[in-house]
């Protein structure tokens, strides 16, 4: 039978991974495509994985992706029939749909109408009421003054979640549990769903303590047909950000999937809905379930419903979009086996999971039967505070739940990445966790069983010295900088040099390099390893007790290793120059006592003390915006503020100095 290619050209307005993985599907269909890039991914994969690539702006994504006449034009300009969103950016826009419609090309997604009632979450909990659709108590008004919504507040009683109405993904998203501190939520949700949406309405929900999440695929087609493809669960979650999703899930049974699947099929149908969708429930304790939203467009997590189905849900879409029918019934979507997906971050789960930015120096992902990898990444790719940080999501699949478990255990023991920050580590805790296992999987699950001091167990602290002092001698070797820099805090022995890092001044670590095998011994007291450098800031460390690789890379004055994907910097004790020297000290690289830095780059959003103000432990100090989440600067300690350097709607890199206090 020959293939029915809808489509001639498609353009994919969107980036990274989910681009990327359009693009493969439409390549296995024939069809071609075409990529569109900001200055910033002038060179990133998904340009260069598509026919053709058309710059549409700088690296705001205001000035790029979320540019919806430059967009439309690139597609006129190279006679695409349609335009594939992807998710995120422009994907449920009903604005840009209509723009698509109106240039005579088609957009892969549900009409405007639809989108326009389930993108506004207050309309989208009254349709789906009238449907019979069961919903959370709450306030859906329209009086949105902090005042009105702080009565609408002690209404329904706490703890409750004040969500933006145009949005998703946990922005514009607070949960308040005292009721002292409901007004400056609601306004910080305000804010951050102003920023990501254009739209600062919110609503209020009571907070439902513990459910699950547990999402409905849909699709959908133009001839009244609609389907449900079972459930994904993802519950496991921080700041309302999904990390981990599997399907099926273990809370629900057939005949609970059924009635989930009737009750996003009614959701759906109430608004004409057409094409890919996913309606998303709480599920109590009791079983009892309640709509949450529902997502207009393909999700993050749908390969695992791929992998349970057998069904592209990229090719259903296009299929459905030229207007042909569904191409499956529902009983052919019946789950087959367990798949499990892992999003991978750049952030840093130990420092409340701040995002990282900067090159990426290695990236090599796992491989074998049940793996599968949709990346956006790859070795040299920068990865900036203008973008989600998610790098890429690791998908297994097997017959069973412990079997795709221990898959999924082994994958993220073979993933490698270089230069930033990544949740790996963390990742690798959840899925070893009892709780995990046991399929005891709620929305509060990171809350009750995640502490950041449970990752600095998987790295022994003398390997990650001994890996740190032999990456640094081979980075060291690879660079001809300055005499310091070369020479550092070498000092010359009879065989070998020493090293010390500012972090461990007791500990001096001899480094040599065999002449015969080129690896690097270190050791200081009874323990030594061998490191060999496998290429691309790549190495192996081998000791009496193991062998294993890890990645490591050069900053100004330290160097960072990454064992069992934990990143550890080391600072290198250097002599001091003749500047620290006049200020009577040696210069280590980090903060003076008192100034309180900027943990990642961004954008000042508002700085909330002035130069005099007594300011408490914990106290918020400033807030930023990065990678499209708000994030609050707290004071270390009690004191009096001596400096304020950052600036409402300026800019900030990690480590620039944002306030300086005095400690009472």
């Amino acid at each position: 039978m020959a293939l029915n290619i809808p489509f001639g050209c498609v353009l994919i307005a969107n980036r990274g991974e989910i681009a990327l993985r359009i693009a493969r599907t439409c390549r296995a269909m024939g069809i071609r495509t075409v990529a569109v890039y900001s200055d910033a991914d002038a060179g990133a994969p998904h340009a260069r994985a598509c026919d053709l690539a058309i710059r549409i702006g700088p690296p705001p994504v205001r000035d790029s992706y979320l540019r919806i006449e430059a967009i439309v034009e690139a597609a006129q300009s190279v006679g695409a029939q349609a335009i594939h969103p992807g998710y995120g950016f422009l994907s449920e826009n009903a604005a840009f749909a209509e723009a698509c419609a109106a240039a005579g090309i088609a957009f892969v997604g549900p009409p405007p109408a639809a989108m326009r009632v389930m993108g506004d979450k207050i309309a989208a909990k009254k349709t789906v009421e009238a449907a019979g659709v069961p919903t959370v108590a709450g306030y859906l008004g329209g009086e949105q003054s902090i005042a009105a919504l702080t009565e609408q507040a002690k209404r329904i009683g706490l703890p409750i979640l004040v969500k933006a109405a145009a949005g998703g993904g946990g922005k514009g998203m607070r949960l308040v549990t005292e009721g002292g501190a409901f007004a400056d939520s609601a306004a910080a949700a305000k804010r951050e769903a102003q920023a990501a949406f254009g739209d600062d309405t919110v609503f209020l929900e009571r907070f439902l303590s513990k459910p699950r999440h547990i999402e409905i695929q849909i699709l959908a087609d133009a001839h009244g047909r609609c389907i449900s493809l079972g459930e994904r669960e993802c519950s496991i979650q921080r700041r309302h950000q999904k990390v981990l999703e599997e399907t099926p899930s273990t809370a629900v049974s057939p005949a609970l999937r059924e009635q989930l699947g009737h009750a996003a099929v009614r959701a759906a149908s109430a608004v004409g809905y057409r094409n890919a969708g996913t309606v998303e429930f709480m599920l109590d304790a009791s079983g009892a379930f309640y709509f949450l939203e529902m997502n207009t467009r393909l999700q993050v997590e749908h390969p695992i419903t791929e992998l349970v189905t057998g069904v592209d849900l990229v090719r259903a879409q296009l299929l459905i979009a030229a207007g042909h029918d569904l191409p499956l019934r529902g009983e052919d979507a019946s789950p087959r086996g367990h798949a499990i997906e892992v999003r991978i971050y750049a952030e840093d789960a130990e420092n409340d999971f701040l995002p990282s930015t900067g090159r990426i120096t290695h990236f090599e992902l796992p491989e074998g039967p049940g793996i599968r990898n949709d990346a956006g990444v790859e070795t040299g790719s920068i990865v900036t505070a203008d973008y989600d940080p998610m790098l890429a999501k690791l998908i297994v699949y097997d017959r069973t739940r412990d079997a795709a478990i221990e898959r999924l255990k082994a994958a993220l023991d073979e993933y490698l990445v270089g230069g930033v920050t990544t949740n790996i580590p963390f990742l690798r805790w959840i899925a070893g966790h009892p709780a995990f296992a046991a399929g005891a999987t709620t929305t509060a699950f990171i809350a009750d069983h995640f502490r950041p001091e449970q990752l600095r167990d998987q790295a022994d602290g003398e390997r990650a010295l001994l890996a740190a002092a032999a990456a640094w001698a081979a980075l060291d070797d690879e660079e001809s900088v300055d005499p310091w820099r070369r020479l550092g805090a070498w000092r010359h022995s009879s065989s070998s040099r020493q090293v010390t890092f500012g972090s461990h001044p007791d500990k001096s670590i001899a480094v040599w390099r065999a002449r015969d095998s080129g690896a690097w011994h270190a050791s200081f007291g009874r323990q030594e390893a061998i490191v060999e450098e496998r290429g691309n800031g790549i190495f192996e460390l081998r000791s009496d007790r193991m062998r294993e690789r890890f990645a490591a890379w050069r900053r100004a004055a330290s160097v960072v290793v990454s064992l069992a994907g934990r990143p550890r910097e080391f600072a290198i004790a250097r002599p001091p120059s003749l500047a620290d020297a006049a200020r009577g000290g040696a210069h280590d690289g980090r903060s003076a006592a008192g100034v309180v830095q900027a943990p990642m780059s961004g954008t000042i959003v508002k700085v909330d003390v002035r130069r005099g103000d007594a300011v408490r432990a914990r106290q918020v100090l400033v807030v930023m915006e990065a990678m499209k989440m708000e994030h609050a600067i707290v004071a270390p300690y009690d004191g009096v503020v001596k400096t304020v350097r950052a600036k409402a709607g300026g800019t900030a890199n990690s480590g620039d100095a944002l306030i300086e206090i005095e400690p009472a």
